[in-house]
């Protein structure tokens, strides 16, 4: 698989390495450290990134809004890359590009005694060597819908990631205001990612609607998250009780 592409992934929300260092042996493409939501924060990050190094697997972090200093603390740690929350412009996007990559691409500082650069230990890592870090625009609204062909465009994004219950929810509260249905969205954005030659993401909670998001274009699929999966083994352990 391309460096760049991810395939089937999952949501990490709760936060303990154990947890993670279990989810991590299922074979999955990447995993989602959820920092929005869950309970993945910064003094447990590195924790949980290294229950999950043997497995191979790529490591996202969401943040929960955009800051420079926490996009560029989250990339020291050494993570393969970030979703933004409620990407909505242009403007946007860029921003976060210019966070996330050092001069000339962006604004970031430099620090070579970081996780990211081996501590300093390797002479021979240099920040014009270093692959640039996967940037996942999230798109939740309306307003990022419209402009998802325009985000899409933005060297640097490398995938439009649909969050399903923000963007459902805050089209069906725009009452008196133009919307769009949410099926509708759903395969706008996947063109407007195709279109760019980026891939399309989803958060999947129901497996029955993988083949309908495949056919609409999307290929980073996350598959469920720890906490999901946790509470549906419960429930089935006390439905047989």
């Amino acid at each position: 698989m391309n460096n760049r592409v991810l395939g089937k992934g999952s949501w990490i929300s709760i936060g303990a390495p154990i947890v993670t260092e279990i989810v991590a042996k299922f074979g999955f493409d990447w995993l989602l450290f959820d920092m929005e939501h869950g309970g993945i924060n910064e003094s447990n990050l590195l924790a949980n990134m290294h229950a999950a190094k043997n497995s191979g697997v790529k490591i996202i972090v969401r943040i929960g809004e955009y800051s420079a200093s926490l996009i560029a603390h989250v990339l020291d740690v050494g993570v393969d890359g970030i979703m933004v929350p409620h990407v909505e412009s242009v403007s946007e996007a860029e921003r976060i590009v210019k966070a996330m990559n050092f001069p000339p691409n962006g604004f970031r500082g430099l620090s070579t005694s970081t996780r990211c650069f081996t501590y300093g230990l390797d002479a021979s890592q240099k920040p014009e060597n270093m692959s640039q870090p996967l940037f996942l625009a999230q798109i939740e609204s309306y307003e990022g819908v419209c402009n998802a062909e325009s985000i899409a465009s933005v060297e640097g994004v490398d995938m439009l990631f649909v969050g399903p219950r923000d963007l459902s929810f805050e089209l069906s509260m725009r009452h008196n205001l133009p919307t769009i249905e949410f099926d509708d969205a759903l395969k706008r954005v996947a063109l407007a990612a195709r279109r760019s030659g980026k891939q399309a993401g989803i958060l999947i909670r129901d497996s029955a609607k993988i083949v309908q998001l495949e056919n609409y274009g999307y290929t980073a699929l996350a598959l469920g998250s720890d906490m999901g999966a946790l509470k549906a083994g419960l429930k089935n352990i006390v439905k047989n009780l």
